[in-house]
């Protein structure tokens, strides 16, 4: 999808009326029924994508903040396969939970940054240094999300892309163009040496969808 595309959904996202509350995400425990559930609707593999994924969350608790980044970034690029909307969803645009993207085993650009998002949520990452980030892919020539973490409010941001294996520094992706972004407490339309929250990320209707989705465990 080209950017022009993206950009005017921009102004389609915001909405005029009311704005849902925002969700915690489900810490519960993914039991052994789910699971079975998962493997009879898809197959083993899918099951052990997610059973791995749990792991993954329950064993690395403790770690600095740069390896929770460096671990989920390559789990998720390791074990997702870019599959576009309408191929996987039948849809022009969705937006995937964890667990839905797992349990397909594929998904888009938003999908795994999405994932990454909410992994390093349960990892203990704070929300504030996490955004949904979506930029032009320069090559591409397309609209493309990827997840930025900010040490601090003035930190160059890192970037955890699908594109390639390595987190690089934002002034390293010369091939990445951002435009705006966003999490549970802001949207931020980026312009040259300015950054400025302009809106609440309420606001974005597949965002709400999104969370409405996890919160019912899905």
């Amino acid at each position: 999808m080209l950017l022009t595309k993206k950009s005017k959904r921009l102004s389609c996202l915001l909405l005029i009326g009311f704005a849902l509350s925002w969700p915690a995400y489900s810490e519960r425990d993914l039991t052994e029924q789910k699971l079975d559930a998962i493997e009879q609707e898809y197959n083993k593999f899918a099951r052990q994508r997610v059973v791995d994924w749990q792991q993954l969350i329950a064993e690395n608790q403790g770690l600095p903040e740069q390896e929770k980044l460096n671990r989920v970034n390559a789990f998720f690029n390791a074990n997702i396969q870019f599959i576009d909307d309408q191929a996987l969803w039948d849809l022009k645009d969705y937006w995937a939970t964890p667990l839905e993207t797992l349990s397909k085993g594929g998904g888009d650009c938003e999908d795994y940054a999405i994932a990454k998002y909410f992994t390093l949520k349960r990892l203990g990452v704070d929300e504030s240094k996490l955004r949904l980030t979506y930029v032009k892919a320069v090559e591409l020539n397309q609209a493309h999300m990827v997840l930025t973490y900010f040490e601090n409010k003035r930190a160059e941001p890192l970037v955890l892309d699908n594109l390639i294996i390595d987190i690089k520094y934002a002034t390293q992706r010369t091939d990445l163009i951002p435009v705006y972004s966003f999490n549970g407490k802001g949207l931020w339309v980026t312009k040259p040496k300015e950054n400025k929250r302009v809106s609440d990320a309420a606001r974005l209707s597949l965002w709400q969808n999104l969370l409405l989705k996890i919160e019912n465990g899905h």
